[in-house]
């Protein structure tokens, strides 16, 4: 019998370097071995509501997030069966009609701020990584990243972050912390860490090939 894969969670505050982090595993590790899941992917569909409303909505709040879905596709992918993993437009806030197909591997890299919040999905997790970077680093980050890549105004970044961001990551995220297997400070940058995560996954999956007696 197939041995179930390995399921990690890569969790931190909005722009912490989660994706670094994760992108780094995946290339270390090998992305043939890999099913990476963004958990931004499971954003709840919007578009029953007006785009102005929309623009307001809590998106950092666990409850904006569609997690039965998820939790379905990742007991599916750890039974071995492909999975077709939605996809989001963080500019107009709806979930698009498009799919993404994720095969089974031997390892699940799950990446999210709120993936530890959740009970049902830290049960299934097998490590858990918790990417640290101060609140200045991460606002600046973010505040790069949405007007460049997700089409959002400065001021609406500013007002997002004070609104919701801000509140929603001490309320939430910040508090997961405790459920870390490793905290990484610095993200990608620590080399020393992601050496020691790799190497880690590295040893789970020898164990698997190696013949039960």
């Amino acid at each position: 019998m197939e041995r179930k894969p390995i399921l990690i969670g890569v969790a931190g505050g909005s722009a912490s370097g989660k994706t670094t982090v994760s992108q780094t595993i995946l290339r270390r590790a090998g992305a043939d071995r890999i099913a990476y899941i963004p958990h931004d992917l499971y954003y709840k569909d919007l578009s029953h509501l007006p785009l102005e409303q929309r623009a307001r909505f809590n998106f950092d709040h666990p409850d904006a997030l569609d997690n039965a879905l998820l939790v379905a596709h990742l007991d599916a992918l750890a039974g071995g069966q492909p999975i077709e993993a939605p996809t989001y437009d963080f500019a107009t806030y709806v979930r698009l009609p498009a799919t993404r197909t994720i095969l089974p591997k031997p390892v699940i890299l799950l990446e999210g701020i709120l993936i530890f919040a959740e009970p049902v999905l830290r049960r299934r997790m097998d490590i858990k990584l918790f990417v640290d970077a101060d609140a200045d680093l991460r606002f600046i980050r973010r505040l790069r990243r949405d007007v460049e890549e997700r089409g959002r105004s400065v001021t609406s970044v500013i007002d997002q972050y004070l609104n919701t961001v801000r509140l929603m990551h001490l309320e939430f995220v910040e508090p997961t912390k405790r459920y870390a297997d490793v905290i990484i400070p610095e993200g990608g940058r620590n080399t020393i860490a992601i050496d020691m995560v790799v190497a880690r996954i590295e040893a789970e999956l020898q164990a698997r090939l190696t013949p039960q007696l």
